[in-house]
């Protein structure tokens, strides 16, 4: 079964009928989905009858891509969650990450991803976009080969199937004005030379899984503006195309120090220094005032929302009507994965929503009265967008990528179609309420369980008692 599930050969053409599905439109009665060898959707039909296509076991929705994860995290997550400053913060947590991130090996991060990638699966996500920054051995010094880590992680994901987007990503300094970097960061650091002969090495890599490579520069504080510029025009000479990922405005204090430095808000100032459009996803952009929002939406870039992670580490919360009200688009991230759950990153985003708003059932819009069908939509066109590659539904030519819910779940037993989706984002997150995961056609998830789930469970847990016992 494992060789079966590793190989990225094509598949047989196939179809499946749903008594229901949630089409880019909306939901849609008794509809045919049928795909080709290739795994890209050939048509999605409704009213049709079954004409002998097995039947789905509940409504069928959107694989839900998620732009925005660092694996090796997975790995301590939870493993924070204690006083140990004064005021914690996303500083202090840091502080912690690097402690981690310095002893992980390539076995180890192979490991990790894997467990990661079949439980994302697992939990409704079918793509996943890779914000790759360990890239050299614990000593700070390049591998043998300089692809090593990234080959591990393009290892994983061929191996659970996962949709994929990598981006490695370019690390230079350790605050505004290209401080020097610190020990901590010492298997981040790249020159932007060196970064653009990396993604020479993976595009044919990446091209030959099926997979999208992209280029994240960390953010403005660990990329000064000459490394900026000189790897946008890099990559644009590369793949004009490549999707392009910063994390930016995430903390208050990131704000203040790009105040200081350059005498505007980060997103201001990158909108002001480079051409940022629907290639970029700006990752977090928590902290923006009313004229960055506005412009930023205006750009086309994609806002990568993480309301998990961002809760975690204390961020802020973004400000999700303004962006709305600007038509900015926006997908969700599990980003530190201390949830790993696509419904339940929906449920904090809208509960983050009504707590600053005070309001109830703030993502709904004029075409989607019900928050779970809007937010759904809006997640995976988002998603999609962020990660470069044809996942933007259930719509001829896009990828045959789709979850089935399991109808007999008893949070969502006896409901119409558009309640179950209700349901299984807002009542049973904590337990599994999918029956069935596709990628690009092919079964990945059958009766909620991932067909590697003992095998890659049994090495994460592994891999992670083998760092906590690393001294």
């Amino acid at each position: 079964m494992a060789e079966a599930i590793s190989s990225s050969a094509a598949s047989a053409p196939g179809r499946l009928f749903a008594a229901d599905a949630l089409l880019r439109a909306g939901w849609a009665r008794d509809v045919l989905i049928e795909w080709n060898a290739s795994g890209e959707l050939s048509a999605v039909t409704a009213g049709r009858r079954p004409d002998g296509a097995p039947r789905a076991a509940g409504p069928v929705i959107p694989g839900m891509p998620n732009l925005h994860s660092h694996a090796f995290q997975r790995a301590f997550a939870g493993l924070t969650e204690f006083r140990g400053a004064t005021e914690d913060s996303f500083w202090s947590w840091r502080t912690l990450m690097y402690r981690f991130a310095a002893r992980v090996s390539p076995a180890q991060v192979e490991a990790i991803a894997t467990g990661l990638y079949a439980e994302m699966l697992e939990a409704g996500y079918t793509a996943v976009c890779e914000f790759h920054y360990l890239h050299h051995d614990s000593d700070g010094l390049p591998y043998a080969d300089d692809a090593e880590l990234a080959l591990a992680l393009l290892r994983a994901a061929r191996r659970t199937g996962i949709g994929f987007t990598l981006l490695p990503v370019l690390y230079q300094a350790s605050g505004f004005g290209g401080l020097a970097p610190n020990e901590g960061q010492r298997r981040f650091v790249r020159s932007t030379e060196s970064m653009l002969r990396l993604l020479e090495r993976l595009r044919p890599l990446c091209a030959a899984q099926g997979a999208r490579l992209g280029l994240a520069p960390h953010s403005l504080r660990a990329v000064p503006a000459d490394g900026l510029r000189e790897a946008l025009a890099g990559l644009r000479a590369i793949d004009a195309a490549a999707p392009v990922h910063i994390h930016i405005a995430e903390q208050t204090a990131e704000v203040e120090a790009c105040l200081a430095w350059s005498g505007q808000r980060p997103v201001a100032w990158l909108l002001d220094h480079a051409e940022v459009d629907a290639r970029w996803c700006l990752v977090h952009a928590t902290h923006m005032d009313a004229d960055e929002y506005r412009r930023a939406a205006a750009s086309g870039a994609v806002a990568g929302l993480c309301p998990t992670t961002e809760a975690n580490l204390g961020d802020g919360i973004f400000d999700l009507p303004a962006w709305r009200a600007a038509q900015g688009v926006w997908g969700i991230g599990s980003d530190s994965h201390v949830c790993v759950n696509a419904a339940e990153e929906l449920l904090m985003l809208e509960y983050s929503q009504r707590l600053a708003t005070r309001q109830r059932n703030v993502a709904a819009d004029g075409a989607q009265a019900q928050i779970a069908t809007a937010m759904t939509l809006a997640a995976v066109r988002g998603g999609a967008q962020a990660s470069g590659r044809a996942v933007a539904g259930l719509q001829a030519g896009q990828q045959a990528d789709f979850v089935v819910l399991d109808a007999a779940h008893p949070a969502l037993a006896g409901l119409p179609a558009a309640d179950m989706l209700s349901s299984h984002v807002f009542a049973s997150h904590r337990s599994n309420a999918i029956d069935a995961v596709w990628v690009a056609g092919r079964p990945r998830v059958v009766a909620g369980r991932h067909l590697l789930h003992d095998s890659a469970t049994a090495a994460f847990v592994a891999a992670r008692t083998q760092l906590l016992d690393t001294p």
